[in-house]
């Protein structure tokens, strides 16, 4: 059932600032209102687009915090490199995987047998890639769970927090939850692309593996299969969401998270729904 009434609640949440648009990068407001306006009242969507240079083309709720699923793997992927700019990691270190590093969920990394030997980069690599969960933990003992937050602090992130390990089920029982906030997280990759953290060899290494995220059923779904798009996905049972950023000839950053679903396959058409508006706005 299509809840209407939807509408009215968009315009007390939905910023927009036609105002700050340049005069190339500019989106149909009215559609994705239109759009959000139809969906069932049971579904929570906050989302972000802005250009490269942080102008906001479309918000919807975005002093909202949402659970961040596998997206807060962005700002542990960024201290990472912080620490391998201070020297206090060399991404050629290598790692022995033990069965106390699995987080208990079948992954690439999860499933290698104990004693296997592997590169913190190649770590960083499957962590982006495929998720994996065993080699997220594995990198948040490495740098620090502490560290990240900071790091975070440091970078102006205020709600955007790394507060248990994967797969912690207890964790999330006593209401410690990994949260991010779509602007935040728009402009951790805004920094990376600007090359204002790490070194910029490290954020060119950053961008190569958020190209090589290899979940498309949310912002790449419906755009160009050699469209380039650095991103990192996110799935928990109640909550799907994408971070990117997509390389148009201007290139712009787009945060989308949908919560209140029954299947995932409903936010994953929404994400990447929405992802085709604001493309086809500004893909010129």
């Amino acid at each position: 059932m299509k809840i209407y009434f939807y509408f009215f609640s968009l315009l007390s949440y939905c910023s927009l600032s036609f105002a700050q648009n340049s005069p190339s990068q500019k989106i149909d407001a009215n559609r994705i209102t239109d759009y959000l306006s139809r969906l069932p009242a049971s579904f929570k969507v906050t989302m972000a687009v802005e250009s490269i240079s942080g102008e906001k083309l479309y918000t919807f709720r975005p002093e909202v915090t949402v659970p961040s699923a596998s997206v807060i793997k962005i700002p542990i992927l960024m201290e990472l490199m912080e620490k391998v700019k201070l020297n206090q990691i060399n991404l050629d270190k290598i790692h022995t995987i033990k069965a106390s590093d699995k987080a208990g969920d079948p992954s690439i990394i999860g499933n290698m047998p104990d004693g296997t030997k592997i590169s913190i980069r190649e770590l960083a690599w499957e962590m982006i890639h495929s998720s994996d969960n065993t080699a997220t933990n594995i990198l948040i003992k490495e740098v620090g769970m502490e560290a990240v937050n900071q790091n975070l602090m440091r970078l102006g992130s205020t709600k955007t927090r790394l507060n248990r390990i994967m797969l912690d089920t207890l964790a999330v029982k006593q209401g410690r939850q990994n949260y991010v906030n779509v602007l935040e997280v728009n402009d951790l990759l805004r920094k990376i692309y600007e090359k204002k953290v790490a070194t910029p060899a490290l954020c060119d290494e950053m961008i190569a593996i958020l190209k090589n995220c290899r979940d498309r059923s949310t912002i790449p779904r419906n755009l160009p299969k050699d469209l380039p798009i650095a991103h990192k996905t996110g799935e928990l049972t109640y909550v799907r969401g994408d971070a990117a950023i997509v390389y148009t000839k201007q290139p712009f950053i787009i945060s989308v998270f949908v919560e209140g679903f029954k299947e995932v396959s409903q936010a994953e058409q929404i994400i990447g729904d929405l992802a085709q508006i604001c493309w086809e706005n500004l893909k010129k």
